[in-house]
Parts: structure tokens; sequence; C-alpha cells
């Protein structure tokens, strides 16, 4: 793929990513409810992600240290959902 039609993708992935943010951080702001505050960082993670891949320059991505942002994102979405379901049951 050529370097200018990937940093274009890069950069719409990070825009969306920045949109689905705002968006939880605007349902946690109506709730304030922990699941989706942890959505929201989870997702600008993954848009910092992105923005860091277009700037960065990095040959391969997983073979970096920016790979634990993605990794970082995930994980706090899994703790995120596993938190609420143990509040579920608690109830």
């Amino acid at each position: 793929m050529l370097p200018t039609t990937s940093s274009f993708f890069t950069g719409a992935l990070a825009a969306l990513y920045a949109v689905a943010g705002l968006f939880f951080l605007r349902f946690w702001k109506r709730t304030r409810d922990a699941l989706f505050m942890s959505f929201a960082m989870a997702f600008a993670l993954l848009a910092l992600n992105q923005i860091l891949l277009a700037l960065g320059g990095f040959e391969r991505e997983e073979q970096s240290w920016i790979y634990l942002l993605r990794l970082l994102a995930f994980l706090l979405i899994i703790a995120a959902v596993v938190r609420k379901n143990l509040e579920g049951r608690r109830r």
C-alpha cells in the first residue's frame, strides 16, 4: 500500500476511535457508569495508538513499544466487562 494511502486510513481510523470514545464519554456523563468511562479511555488509547503510528513511521508496529497501548486498551475493556458482570451477580 502506498504511504499516503496508509497514512490516510490510519488517520481516519484514529478519528473514528476518538469519536467512539467521545460517545462513550457522553454516556458516562449521563449515567456515571464506570463501564462507559472504561470504554471511553480504551478508545482514547486506541486513537493515540493510531496517531503515534501515523506520525512515528514505525516499520512493524507489533515489534515496537507502541503495541502496548493497544494491549492496554483491550485489557481495559476486558476488565470493565468482567467487573460489570461481577457487579450484576452480586445484586
